[in-house]
Formats: C-alpha cells, sequence, structure tokens
C-alpha cells in the first residue's frame, strides 16, 4: 500500500494549497450535464478497457524538483467566480512535482457544462525555471482548491492526486485525507489507486453557502460517478453519493477511505520510533466506530513493527471515523503545524450498508510526512463486474466530534512498564492507563464503586482496577498485560461499569498490543 501516494504527495497536499494559485478559466463550448448524464458515463466507461492517463511529457514540469515548484504562484483575482457575486472560488494547481497527469475540469451553469480550458498567462512562474510562454494551452490542471467568503486568503477544501482530497472547519488547519474509493488496500499483492480524472464544478447560486462538486473515477479495476455537496462551516459537511461500476469482481473494494498519520503518541512512543523532541506528532489518534447494533468502539492508533490490518465486523454500521481527541497543545508542542487543530472526519451512512466490517489498516512510519494509517468500510459481499453499486454517506470535518458516547469516552491511553513500585518483579509486564469522561461518570457520584472489565486473547490480566480521579469527573482504568512467549499481537479489550451493576458505562476500548521478542524484554 502507499506505492503511489508516499511522503511526498502529503508534503505537497500540505503546501500546495498555500503555495500555488488559480486563474480565470477559458471556457469552451458546452453539453448538457447532471449526474445522471456522469453516471452514464461511468458506466460506458467500465465497459470498455482502462486507457491509463499519461504524464505531460514537456521536460520543464517533469524537472520541477520542490523549491521549484513552490515558485508557481498564481494570480488570485484571476480565481473561478472572483468577479461574481458568490460565496464560493476555485483556484488551480499547476501540474509539477508528483502531481504529472493532467486532469479535466468543467464548469457546470444552468445544466450546462463547458470545459475550462488552461491558461498559462494566469500563473506567475518566478524562479521555477518555467516559461509558461511555451507550455501548450490543453496543458491541463493538476487539481483545485476551493475558498470560502469566511476567509478569502485561506481554503476549506483541497482536491489533488489520484482521488484525495482534504477539508477543514473553521479552524483552518489541514489533516487526514478522504478517497473517492479503496482497492485492495493491505493486501499483500499491493493497492491500486484509482484518479478523479475529471471534475465538474456547479456555479453556486449567489448567497448560496453550498457548492455542488461532480467527480469522474477511473482505475484497472473500476470506474465512478461521484456527486459531492459541500457546506463549509465549524464543522464542514459534505453530502457524498458514490457510484461504482466494476469492470472486475471486487473482492476488497474499500467504502468512504480515509487517510491519516500517526508516528508516536503517549501510548506508543518507541524509542527506535522516533527521538524527536515533541512528545507526540499524529493527525489522529484514534478510531471511532458506531455499530449498527448502537456500540461504541475506540480504537487508539499505533505505529506498528510490521503492516497489520484488523476488522471489525458489522451490519449498517451508523458511523466511523478518524478522530484528534487529544486538543492540548501541550501534548504537542509544535508550534508550526498545530497538531491539535487537526480536524477529525466522521463517515455517517445515510442508507444502510448491509453487512460487511470496518477495517483499519497501520504501517510502521518513522516520518510525519507519510500517511500510514488508512480505514474504510468493506462490503461483505464482493462488488460484481457489470453491476452498478450506490453508496451514500456524509462527511464531518472538524476539531469538534459530531457524535459522542452517550455514556462516556477515552480521553487518553497510555502504556508504560508493569508492576509494582518498589517490589521486586521476576517476568515482563506491560501497564496501560486509560481515562474516561462522558455523562454516564457525571450522573454518579464520585463516591461511587467502578469497575473496569478487561479481556485479551492471550496473556494474563494483572492488577486491573478503576477509580476516580481527584477532579470527580474522569475516571482512571489500570491494568497490567503479561503477555506469552509469542510476539503476535493480542488483543485487549476493556469498558466500565459499577460493582453493582452490569450495565456499561462506557464506550469499549480495544487494543491491539504487540510484545517485544523475549530477548528485548526487561523488568
Amino acid at each position: 500500500m502507499h506505492r503511489i501516494r508516499s511522503s511526498k504527495l502529503l508534503i505537497a497536499m500540505q503546501t500546495a494549497a498555500l503555495a500555488l494559485c488559480c486563474l480565470a478559466p477559458t471556457r469552451l463550448s458546452s453539453e448538457e450535464f447532471d449526474y445522471a448524464t456522469l453516471k452514464g458515463k461511468a458506466k460506458s466507461l467500465s465497459q470498455q478497457g482502462y486507457v491509463a492517463r499519461q504524464p505531460v511529457d514537456i521536460p520543464e514540469i517533469q524537472a520541477l524538483d520542490y523549491d521549484h515548484y513552490q515558485h508557481i504562484d498564481f494570480q488570485d483575482e484571476n480565481a473561478l467566480w472572483a468577479g461574481e457575486k458568490t460565496n464560493f472560488r476555485i483556484q488551480f494547481f499547476h501540474l509539477g512535482l508528483y502531481f504529472q497527469k493532467p486532469v479535466k475540469i468543467n464548469e457546470v451553469v444552468d445544466g450546462d457544462a463547458k470545459p475550462i480550458n488552461f491558461d498559462p498567462d494566469q500563473f506567475y512562474y518566478g524562479r521555477s525555471g518555467v516559461d509558461g510562454d511555451k507550455l501548450p494551452k490543453d496543458l491541463g490542471y493538476a487539481g483545485f482548491r476551493i475558498n470560502f467568503k469566511e476567509d478569502w486568503d485561506r481554503d476549506v477544501s483541497a482536491f489533488l492526486g489520484a482521488s484525495y482530497f482534504r477539508a477543514v472547519g473553521f479552524d483552518w488547519q489541514y489533516g487526514l485525507s478522504a478517497r473517492g474509493l479503496g482497492l485492495d488496500t493491505g493486501m499483500p499483492t499491493g493497492e491500486e489507486f484509482p484518479d478523479f480524472t475529471e471534475f465538474w464544478l456547479e456555479r453556486p447560486e449567489k448567497g448560496s453557502d453550498t457548492l455542488v462538486i461532480y467527480a469522474l473515477l477511473d482505475s484497472p479495476s473500476a470506474t465512478g460517478a461521484y456527486r459531492i455537496v459541500m457546506t463549509p462551516g465549524k464543522t464542514l459537511v459534505m453530502d457524498v453519493n458514490a457510484t461504482i461500476y466494476p469492470r472486475e469482481d471486487l473482492e476488497n473494494a474499500g467504502i468512504a477511505p480515509l487517510t491519516s498519520m500517526f508516528q508516536y503518541g503517549e501510548n506508543d512512543r518507541r524509542k527506535h520510533v522516533s527521538d524527536d523532541w515533541r512528545p507526540e506528532i499524529h493527525d489522529t489518534d484514534g478510531l471511532s466506530v458506531l455499530t449498527g447494533s448502537g456500540e461504541w468502539i475506540w480504537r487508539p492508533l499505533v505505529n506498528p513493527p510490521h503492516p497489520r490490518l484488523n476488522s471489525y465486523l458489522d451490519e449498517s454500521p451508523r458511523g466511523f471515523g478518524l478522530l484528534q481527541r487529544d486538543r492540548n497543545f501541550d501534548h504537542y508542542q509544535d508550534d508550526a503545524v498545530y497538531y491539535e487543530r487537526r480536524p477529525s472526519l466522521w463517515v455517517e451512512p445515510t442508507e444502510p450498508w448491509g453487512p460487511g466490517e470496518v477495517k483499519l489498516f497501520e504501517l510502521p512510519t518513522v516520518d510525519e510526512t507519510f500517511d500510514n494509517i488508512v480505514a474504510f468500510w468493506h462490503p461483505q459481499d464482493p462488488l460484481r463486474a457489470g453491476e452498478e453499486y450506490r453508496y451514500d454517506y456524509r462527511l464531518y470535518w472538524g476539531t469538534k466530534e459530531v457524535l459522542q458516547p452517550s455514556n462516556s469516552r477515552v480521553v487518553a491511553t497510555r502504556t508504560g512498564k508493569g508492576g509494582n513500585i518498589g517490589q521486586k518483579q521476576d517476568y515482563f509486564s506491560r501497564r496501560f492507563v486509560l481515562d474516561f469522561e462522558g455523562p454516564a461518570l457525571e450522573s454518579l457520584g464520585n463516591d461511587t464503586p467502578l469497575k473496569a472489565v478487561v479481556t485479551s486473547d492471550r496473556g494474563k490480566i494483572e492488577n486491573a482496577y478503576a477509580r476516580w480521579m481527584p477532579d470527580g469527573e474522569t475516571v482512571r482504568a489500570m491494568f497490567d498485560l503479561a503477555p506469552d512467549e509469542s510476539t503476535e499481537p493480542i488483543n485487549v479489550r476493556l469498558y466500565l461499569r459499577t460493582e453493582a451493576e452490569e450495565q456499561p458505562l462506557s464506550e469499549t476500548w480495544i487494543y491491539q498490543y504487540t510484545p517485544p521478542p523475549v530477548s528485548e524484554r526487561s523488568w
């Protein structure tokens, strides 16, 4: 996985939105367009052999390195809709660096679509080494970003690279990404990365806070038609209609894939991962799932020693997402990229998805510029060639969790050496410390006896208990895990309840711990 999207793509996506610019479009002849038209186009394309897009054959573009690419700047007065009374403006990314394959972009007005032709005169090339006068008029774009009336200088969303797109709420800090479709994610055969090859941007009505984006997806194994209705706000919302047309049977389709980065956190600070001065480095710190039966699950992310794929079976989940729960600047100390401001991303199906599983793929990384986390929905049954599959869902981008467990949630997971201070221990164990907060605990007296219910599929659980913290609102659960001699991952589950009642007081915390080799264990 990530053979195509490397750390370079993440760097470019994080910086291009600030360093590139937009242009006044040239419009060509129009044709009628709506979502039905796009679906027909995608279906027809799926019945044809796949034709791969080719990178531009221009030496000056191919030779651009990171620094020179940043010198290609825009003239923002030429953004699409800049001269009109709309609440949105579109700015275009120039081809170059890691984005060598052009995408087509169209404007839709009153049901008519007109191609937007590339115009080099709308870019300032500075010291990039590229002579805009020598570029062809049909060069095309790499992608686009979207500005909103709240702040014309900062973008709220960007579509750039394969089928990746990002968005922010009004905290204005990019982080994780979404994708149109995942194929064979986490499979030993390697991942296939579909591309958004063409976009249609619907001109919003005067005063409207909603923008409609259409996209055509193409890959060797499938095509797709996407309609995305975006509404910026403190939490930015996207309503997505995705229609998939497999060219061949898809055994490992990933619906609504989310991509993030986790290098280390308070639960995972192995020395060989990083010797960085910052306490934590991650875009998100956990996978949250609201199952079809109403159970809340919280799975803290890890930076594993080896690639790891986990599945959580479900029937029509109510939602899942990669979240950044830790919002304390002191826990990161990064005054350049502000990890505490990174958005969470929640996926809410707007129709039943049937049986399947939420999958989480974690890759090892030693670099914060590499996205090493993927979460997605995997349908139980394969998507068959020649059929049509529709998935409707809503995406929430922002620092506030749109849904939270009604009982209590995990707000911190810490790990360290097990055993009792001052007492000799003759075997290895690992300690886990969890903090919980939430309404179910607030409704209890802080003298109510609580119990941490812990289970594991291997090893021995020791010293498990739960106690109230001095603030009277937080409950801390703690236990030690003494592994066997195997280095295979151990799955652990924990939830809170009172001593007197069986009813859970918290979401279910699940964790996968990989013990070190016996030769590396110390106590």
